[in-house]
Parts: C-alpha cells; structure tokens; sequence
C-alpha cells in the first residue's frame, strides 16, 4: 500500500509540474490566473460532474501561483519545511 501511494502521489507531481511548466512558457501572465482559478473552481464542483475532478485543484492552484509571486514563493520554498526524511525522499526522486 506505502509503495502504491508513493507512486501515485509523485505521478500526480509530475504531472501537476508538466502543466505548470507548460502554462508558464505557453500562456502570458494575466490569462494564467484566470485558468488557475477556472481549475479550481472545476475541482470544487467535480464530485457533481463526472469528468472534472480534485485533480484540477493542484494544478490550479499551481498555475495561478505563477502570477501571484508571494505564493508561488511559498509553494517552492515549502520543500524546506519538510521533515528531513521526506527531503531524502524527494531528493532521491529527483536524483
């Protein structure tokens, strides 16, 4: 089971810095919070609407974060934070 979630949850990593990285060189700066902030609102409502789900919240908020300095600040730096053997951990992951 600890194995399956690791494995999902740096899945769900990847691709939430995929989108972030392709929201950053493809859309300019006002239009990335505004679909930040449409994801989000889409994750809110994806337990009513089949295809829309919490996957949107991450992503979201990761997008929006580009325009919003003191956030995406606090998201990047939130590594530091962290226990120490989580740190070995995601150092390991990205080794």
């Amino acid at each position: 089971m600890r194995a399956w979630f690791a494995k999902m949850w740096n899945t769900a990593r990847d691709l939430t810095l995929k989108g972030q990285d392709w929201a950053r060189r493809h859309l300019p700066p006002g239009l990335r919070l505004l679909v930040g902030l449409l994801l989000m609102a889409g994750g809110l409502i994806g337990p009513i609407i089949p295809f829309l789900g919490v996957w949107m919240l991450p992503l979201g908020a990761a997008i929006a974060a580009l325009d919003i300095r003191p956030l995406y600040r606090w998201i990047t730096g939130a590594r530091q934070y962290l226990p120490e053997a989580w740190r070995r951990k995601t150092d390991r992951g990205n080794a």
